[in-house]
């Protein structure tokens, strides 16, 4: 299986909503590693790296995202992957 990496800027009601929280934890669970963080204009940005499979099925997830999130639009940029992470975290 290929590993890819993918950057997402999610818009919509997607800050305090726990967005970026079950991100992670999906993330954790599929076995994915990257980043999550809020930015100030009221997005949240992620990097995903890991099995195109799984990364592919987290992406799906954040078109929805938790309850509570009202995701109008997902920016997906498809990057080349680099394996630099060893985690998934939330940035602050």
């Amino acid at each position: 299986m290929k590993n890819i990496r993918i950057h997402l800027i999610i818009k919509g009601r997607v800050q305090g909503v726990w967005f970026r929280g079950s991100t992670r934890k999906k993330a954790l669970a599929l076995g994915l590693t990257g980043w999550i963080k809020n930015r100030p204009d009221g997005t949240v940005e992620a990097v995903i790296e890991g099995q195109e499979d799984r990364v592919r099925k987290l992406v799906s997830w954040c078109h929805h995202g938790p309850d509570g999130a009202m995701v109008s639009m997902v920016q997906e940029k498809e990057e080349e992957w680099k394996g630099e992470f060893d985690s998934f975290n939330i940035v602050y």
